[in-house]
């Protein structure tokens, strides 16, 4: 068989693995989210109830087949993208075991769970947007990413750095200098992109600080009137909804250190974060690289979110996604060229095994008080074709190559 069709199905296998570690129904903290909207008056997160209200009827089963459709065209996305960086020729090892990190990292075991949840439109909407930004279409991904911001701020932090590493990317060479973005054009290009996003994180932050009181009363009443809210989970919603950023920060700020340095995740995401980095930078690394020291902090911003948050284990699993875009940026602005043959040192081999092992065998500590399925035994069983094929690929001496 050949060689990328095999990788194709492995990267299969791999996502259908993780989704079935936390595969569940939207639950009702998801759903709250899609019933509300601007009936109470202007609050944060409205305008995807408010959208979702235009079409259809706000019940259990809408709001399922919505998450359902969002979540199947995301994973749909991520593994065309995927593929098609393997079907390129010559298909390199960082660019197979990139893609094979990714697949079972917890970004996919978290997406899952979280099914429902507004992460999933939010990067659906950013790869839409970045692809919009690559066909020069610079002010409709502005217009789609402030659209995001109103229907979750953190599309703030999540969308429009990966969003603006792209309109870089795609306007610079490969001997890009940081003095390049001041050239007026380019300074033009960027204004234009982030005027939107800016107005409408602004706009929100406001609002948020200063008339951000809403009357709680009357949205638990609304969401228990659903019939599939329990009033606990109603009020937790509701108060979400008015309460102010300043007030977020100020109650989570002082766990930032130890959520971001010095936590169980900090290992057990932490290490196949910095080796996907390290793959990025093997497969690119004829790039300039202060491309790559960009785009390095640029998937490390969302860590940042610690800092208003409690959810410390979600928000570990944005940097997945965020080098994935990264990749998938940088190869639609590189080519790849094999020269020579190679293999990865033990030292690299071993990072390797470590960052499958931390992924695919490792649980991850879930919301609702709910595990991940399968057991130790079982997941051994299952990785089986993951480490036979990573055995096989080493072996091969894989080849080594240069950007151009």
């Amino acid at each position: 068989m050949n060689n990328k069709i095999l990788t194709g199905l492995l990267y299969f296998y791999a996502i259908v693995f993780s989704i079935l570690k936390t595969i569940r129904l939207p639950n009702q903290w998801s759903q709250a989210h899609w019933l509300l909207d601007y009936r109470f008056g202007f609050i944060k997160r409205g305008l995807g109830g408010e959208i979702f209200g235009l079409f259809l009827d706000k019940t259990q089963n809408n709001i399922f087949i919505l998450s359902e459709i969002i979540s199947f065209l995301l994973y749909a996305l991520l593994l065309t993208i995927a593929i098609r960086q393997i079907a390129k020729s010559p298909i390199s090892i960082y660019r197979i075991f990139f893609f094979l990190i990714f697949f079972l990292s917890q970004y996919l075991v978290y997406s899952v769970h979280l099914v429902g949840y507004l992460d999933n439109l939010i990067f659906l909407m950013t790869i839409i947007a970045v692809q919009l930004i690559k066909s020069n279409k610079v002010m409709l991904a502005s217009l789609l990413a402030a659209s995001c911001i109103f229907i979750h701020e953190l599309s703030f932090i999540l969308m429009v750095p990966i969003c603006l590493f792209s309109l870089i990317v795609n306007n610079v060479q490969k001997d890009f200098l940081p003095k390049d973005i001041f050239f007026a054009g380019f300074l033009k290009r960027i204004f234009l992109f982030l005027i939107l996003p800016m107005i409408a994180m602004i706009t929100l932050s406001v609002h948020q600080e200063f008339y951000g009181v809403g009357n709680v009363i009357s949205m638990v009443d609304y969401l228990c009137s659903s019939g599939f809210i329990q009033k606990n989970v109603a009020y937790s919603v509701s108060e979400a909804y008015i309460q102010s950023f300043k007030s977020y920060f100020i109650a989570e700020s002082p766990h930032f250190i130890q959520r971001v340095f010095i936590s169980k995740a900090s290992i057990i995401y932490g290490i196949p974060i910095l080796f996907l980095m390290f793959l990025i930078y093997k497969e690119f690394q004829k790039v300039n690289f202060k491309i790559f020291l960009l785009l390095a902090i640029i998937s490390l911003i969302p860590l940042l979110i610690h800092a208003i948050a409690w959810d410390t284990y979600r928000i570990w699993t944005f940097p997945f996604v965020i080098l994935f875009l990264g990749f998938w940026i940088l190869s639609s602005k590189f080519n790849v060229v094999a020269v020579v043959q190679g293999k990865l040192s033990v030292f690299e081999s071993i990072i390797l095994v470590i960052s499958v092992l931390l992924t695919a065998l490792i649980k991850s500590p879930l919301m609702d008080s709910c595990i991940e399925r399968f057991g130790i035994l079982e997941r051994i069983l299952i990785s089986v074709p993951v480490f036979l094929f990573i055995f096989v690929v080493l072996k091969k001496s894989p080849t080594q190559h240069k950007s151009e």
